[in-house]
C-alpha cells in the first residue's frame, strides 16, 4: 500500500487489495505497517489510536478477515497506551471467523537521521515487550514489525516457525540499503519462508517508503515480489520445502547459544 492520512480512505484501499488477495485464494493475509495512517505528522496517529476490542480500524480487519475466510495479521494499527501523548504500534490477528486471536507490540523502535531526514519513533510510541508467535491454518507464525528486521535475537526467540510476518514502512534510504539483505538472512538462519508487507511510494505527507513486498523460501530464494505501489504479492507455504531444507541442513539443530 501507499497509505496516505485519510483513515477512510485507506480502509477502502485495504478491503480492495484483501478482497484481491482472497480471490487469488490466499489462505493468510498480512497488512503493512501504519495502514490505516501514514500521517502527515508522527502525532496524526495518536489522535486515531483505538482502545483495543473496538474502533472501525479493528471492526474493519474482523470483518475482512471473516468476510474472506482468511487469517488475517492487520499490518500495525496505534492502539491506546497507558502513557499520554504515546500509542502501542501494534499487530492483531484475526481468525477466519473473524475472531481476534493474537496480537504483537512492536518491540524496537526506529531511530535514523542524517543530513535530510530524522526519524524517532520513541516519541510517539511505547515500545512492546513480548516476542509474538501464533497458529495459524499455515503453521505456525511469528511476528516482527519493520525495524525489528535488525534485531535476530528477537527471531530466535519465537523457537521454530513455519512462516515470519514483517508488515513494514522501511524509509526509501535504509531500505535501499538493507531491506532485501534483512529479509533474506531471516529466512535463512530461521529456515522458514518470510512474508514482508511493505508501504512502497510517496505518501501524501512527502515521505518515501522503500516498498519491495516480498515472499522469500527457506533456502533465501524469492518467490514472489512487487516493487513499488498498491498490489497483492504471494504463494505457497510449502511444508515439505521446510522440513526438506532443515534435514539437508540442520542448522537449527547445531545451535550452541
Amino acid at each position: 500500500m501507499v497509505s496516505t492520512p485519510d483513515v477512510e480512505e485507506n480502509i477502502a484501499t485495504a478491503r480492495r487489495l484483501v478482497a484481491q488477495a482472497a480471490g487469488n485464494e490466499a489462505g493468510l493475509v498480512v497488512l503493512p505497517e501504519y495502514w490505516p495512517i501514514m500521517g502527515m505528522t508522527d502525532t496524526d496517529k495518536v489522535a486515531v489510536a483505538e482502545q483495543l476490542g473496538s474502533g472501525i480500524i479493528q471492526q474493519t480487519m474482523a470483518d475482512l478477515a471473516r468476510t474472506h475466510g482468511v487469517w488475517l495479521f492487520g499490518g500495525t494499527l496505534p492502539l491506546v497506551s497507558g502513557e499520554a501523548g504515546k500509542v502501542l504500534n501494534t499487530t492483531l490477528v484475526f481468525d477466519p471467523a473473524g475472531e481476534q486471536v493474537s496480537r504483537y507490540d512492536k518491540i524496537h523502535l526506529f531511530g535514523f537521521a542524517n543530513d535530510s531526514e530524522s526519524y524517532d519513533e520513541a516519541r510517539t510510541i511505547v515500545p512492546g515487550k513480548h516476542v509474538g508467535t501464533v497458529e495459524t491454518g499455515a503453521g505456525k507464525v511469528g511476528m516482527a514489525i519493520c525495524y525489528d528486521l535488525r534485531f535476530p535475537e528477537l527471531f530466535r526467540a519465537m523457537g521454530p516457525v513455519d512462516l515470519i510476518v514483517v508488515p513494514a514502512a522501511f524509509t526509501y534510504t535504509t531500505g535501499a540499503a538493507h531491506w532485501d539483505t534483512l529479509l533474506r538472512a531471516r529466512a535463512i538462519e530461521n529456515q522458514c519462508y518470510v512474508l514482508a508487507a511493505a508501504q512502497g511510494g510517496t505518501h501524501v505527507n512527502g515521505r518515501r517508503t522503500w516498498g519491495r513486498s516480498q515472499l522469500i523460501d527457506p533456502w533465501g530464494e524469492v518467490r514472489a515480489i512487487i516493487e513499488e505501489g498498491e498490489g497483492v504479492v504471494g504463494g505457497l507455504v510449502d511444508r515439505e520445502l521446510i522440513d526438506s531444507v532443515r534435514q539437508k541442513l540442520p542448522a537449527l539443530r547445531h545451535r550452541t547459544m
